[in-house]
């Protein structure tokens, strides 16, 4: 199929997500959760850098183009190829590959001796068995990864033992230094287009009409907020005898306007590559609306987001390719960030490696973490702690001293008592924060009153616990009540003063949520007064 820049641009804009789907077996969520009740069907979440190849994959498609895997590996001489006297400038870019070299290992009458000290007494055969696998090893007929297994099974002792022997009596395997290989990762796209062209147009004629989206491997002498090591390139080309820089630009405006760029500008890229035809190589500007205001140099709305140009005869013949070839690049990184409005490409690719980026958690994801660490098991524990929490709701300012029953059953057999209780006088049954509630606020966990200072707060409701002082000192006193029954006691006591930490009101954080506020200086303030006291008799 012959491609025309019209028909590329009426590709980009017409809907074809129906026919997309069409004849497609596939099962809802709807129905996945009447199938299976007992389970939460839930969608995951896709990385950004790869929604966006995702994305592209199925802009290139749509627009007609056929996907191909491009050689990763490539060997030096085709970056002399490609860029003749220029290579070397390339290929101070590049990731060269190394490997070990096997060593030559002898076996002498001292090693034989060490390897019987660490096996046992192996005979002059197994001997000789060691020696023709590590002879095997030297000439590439054993793998390293099997040398162990191989050596272990040949004279019947286990792995762990030859891995000793290796150890112990083989220096020259700790001693081995990689050695450079004349073959490098690709540092762009192209390197890998030369080669598959070449290959391709051996066994059919064109038009030809090919995309890829793969890695690409740069020796950046740093990484920083623009620039990784390694990075997606999203490339295309179209071999056709009449292909011209219009196909660059209709690829470009079909392929970018299918992610919400409105308008593009199209510039001589100063950069000029020795294997694009002079005047050909053209930078991509385009514009989007979510770029307007960004506090980012593109603030103007206006991004260099790929670059297109004409195969350079030269560098074409070196491969046999008789025919023009039209090429077009863009870094997906790039698309991804403006897609998903980051500013760090770092942050963006590895946000979960700290250094990288900003660790964020929300109030609410905070809240969940927040729980009631000591809680009865026990359906009566569990109804003692509500009768507790009930008492104290309907009595919490009578003064004192005074007390109140709250709960009389059998438990195990044996016949309790339970009530709240304040002996001291002047003062009340309960203190005035048993009914500070704990929430996440601002990244911070404390323990708050229902009062209009706080109203804000509580009207959150996501970051809100749900537990009271209350109801943790409740759950704590039933738990014990409990403990006691099994222990044989006659009486428990439990009491609570002035809450200093979390801890003195059976509230606990998980690690994870007390290592995240320390580590952005935030804090865990929950205390007051509480002055709550359950006494209990056992029968």
């Amino acid at each position: 199929m012959r491609f025309d820049p019209d028909h590329i641009k009426k590709a980009a804009n017409e809907d074809f997500d129906a026919a997309w789907n069409q004849g497609k077996d596939y099962i809802s969520k709807t129905e996945l959760n009447e199938q299976y009740p007992h389970m939460t069907i839930r969608y995951g979440k896709p990385h950004p850098v790869y929604d966006t190849i995702s994305r592209l994959r199925e802009a290139y498609l749509r627009m007609g183009f056929e996907e191909m895997m491009n050689p990763i590996i490539v060997d030096e001489r085709e970056v002399h190829k490609q860029f003749s006297h220029e290579a070397l400038a390339v290929l101070d870019r590049c990731f060269y590959l190394a490997g070990l070299p096997r060593p030559n290992v002898g076996i002498s009458d001292e090693r034989i001796s060490s390897i019987r000290k660490i096996i046992g007494d192996v005979d002059d055969q197994a001997i000789e068995t060691i020696r023709k696998i590590l002879h095997a090893y030297k000439k590439g007929d054993v793998e390293g990864d099997d040398l162990v297994p191989e050596i272990a099974a040949g004279i019947g002792v286990s792995d762990s033992l030859v891995v000793e022997m290796i150890d112990q009596v083989f220096p020259e395997f700790k001693e081995l230094v990689p050695q450079s290989t004349k073959k490098t990762l690709r540092s762009h796209m192209t390197s890998g287009w030369f080669i598959s062209l070449a290959s391709v147009v051996e066994r059919a004629n064109p038009p030809f009409n090919f995309f890829s989206i793969d890695r690409c491997f740069r020796r950046e002498q740093d990484e920083d907020a623009a620039r990784l090591m390694t990075y997606y390139s999203a490339s295309c080309v179209i071999m056709d005898e009449k292909v011209t820089i219009d196909h660059g630009k209709a690829v470009a405006q079909g392929l970018l306007s299918q992610f919400g760029f409105e308008k593009f500008m199209f510039r001589p890229d100063d950069k000029r590559s020795k294997y694009y035809v002079p005047d050909t190589q053209i930078e991509v500007f385009a514009y989007h609306p979510r770029l307007v205001g960004s506090k980012t140099k593109y603030s103007d709305g206006w991004i260099e987001i790929a670059t297109f140009g004409i195969y350079s005869p030269t560098a074409l013949a070196q491969y046999n390719i008789p025919f023009p070839v039209m090429n077009l690049g863009l870094g997906v990184e790039r698309l991804a960030m403006i897609l998903h409005d980051a500013t760090d490409i770092r942050s963006l690719t590895y946000p979960q490696i700290a250094q990288y980026s900003d660790w964020e958690m929300s109030d609410n994801e905070l809240a969940k973490m927040t729980y009631v660490e000591n809680v009865p098991v026990t359906d009566q524990g569990k109804e003692i702690a509500k009768a507790i929490t009930a008492v104290c709701e309907e009595y919490a300012a009578t003064p004192s001293p005074c007390a109140f029953p709250a709960w009389k059953g059998s438990i195990n057999g044996r016949m309790v008592n339970v009530s709240v209780v304040e002996p001291e006088e002047n003062t009340k049954l309960c203190g005035p924060a048993v009914f500070n509630e704990i929430v996440a606020y601002n990244s911070d966990i404390m323990g708050i009153p229902d009062n209009k200072k706080w109203k804000d707060v509580l009207e959150n409701h996501s970051a809100r616990t749900g537990v009271r002082f209350l109801d943790a000192f409740a759950a704590l006193a039933a738990k014990e009540i409990e403990d006691a029954v099994v222990k044989g006691e006659k009486e428990v006591e439990t009491r609570v003063r002035i809450v200093k930490v979390p801890s003195e009101i059976n509230i606990r954080l998980e690690p994870l949520a007390q290592r995240y506020i320390t580590s952005n200086k935030k804090k865990i303030d929950i205390r007051g007064p509480v002055f709550t006291t359950v006494r209990t008799t056992i029968g």
